[in-house]
């Protein structure tokens, strides 16, 4: 993902994937916020596909996205979510196994949802899926695109998998700062960042299209996204994504001149100013 996003959106490149938990700085609260963060892990399990997992999966994933805890405290916290009916045991011979009591809900609000699960794991994981998508393009354009100018299909299916991780995150962000737990302030900051970078690449696409990868694509299911958890369901996205891009390339053309119109007249206003430093 950090190379698609330096490609794509680099003035992102140093903030996309900022957290701050003011429980985690002040120590308070940190038991009800290591229950969200293990929840929000069984959650990105879930939504791909793995119901069952143990100690030992939690304690992977959970240092992937948080400052690492001891596996006696995951477990801890497992056997305490178990206690509360939030999670089951099942056993396997010596592997014991934590599933959802109940399936996480769907059509909730927000502000609801992230009081019981972290959204970091699975929004970046949606993210990452795309970014791992970005990085085999020219191989998927080679594949699935017959008739047409390839070069000119790549660069417009490229495109649209860089706003649909941008969506991601900023989706993700949008329920960060919900969070009974993160700064209100620096989410709020990084959320208005991430909206002037998508409306910079996006103000003359057509709403259709947008909505479409913002609403669909970049969100996770339980907020209206698509799951992709089979094969064909990947191989129909990677189908739509490709319709897209011809059936909007006016559009995104349009809207790649207007973006390097803008980058080019922004780098010349800089030219004086950094000259002047020079001089002096």
């Amino acid at each position: 993902m950090d190379k698609l996003i330096r490609e794509f959106a680099p003035e992102l490149s140093d903030i996309y994937n900022i957290r701050e938990d003011e429980s985690e700085e002040q120590q308070v609260k940190t038991g009800r916020l290591h229950e969200n963060r293990i929840l929000g892990i069984m959650l990105k399990f879930y939504v791909d596909g793995k119901r069952k997992v143990t100690t030992r999966d939690v304690e992977l994933e959970y240092k992937k996205y948080f400052k690492e805890i001891a596996r006696s405290t995951i477990s801890t916290y497992l056997n305490m979510l178990k206690k509360e009916s939030t999670l089951f045991k099942e056993r396997d011979g010596r592997l014991v196994y934590y599933i959802f009591y109940e399936d996480p809900p769907t059509n909730i609000n927000p502000f609801w949802f992230t009081r019981i699960f972290c959204v970091d794991p699975v929004y970046f994981f949606r993210a990452i899926y795309f970014s791992s998508i970005y990085s085999i393009a020219e191989k998927i354009v080679q594949e699935y695109v017959i008739n047409g100018n390839y070069k000119e299909v790549l660069c417009n299916f490229k495109f649209l998998i860089g706003l649909t991780v941008l969506y991601t995150l900023r989706n993700k962000v949008n329920k960060c700062v919900l969070c009974q737990f993160g700064k209100y302030e620096k989410y709020d900051n990084l959320k208005e960042t991430l909206g002037m970078a998508i409306k910079a690449k996006t103000d003359v696409l057509p709403d259709e299209l947008l909505e479409f990868l913002k609403d669909k694509y970049s969100e996770i299911p339980f907020f209206g996204g698509i799951n992709f958890s089979t094969d064909q369901q990947e191989v129909n996205m990677i189908k739509q994504l490709l319709e897209f891009a011809n059936r909007y390339k006016k559009d995104i053309e349009f809207q790649l001149m207007v973006l390097n119109r803008r980058i080019e007249t922004k780098a010349i206003e800089k030219t004086p100013i950094e000259s002047s430093e020079l001089d002096s």
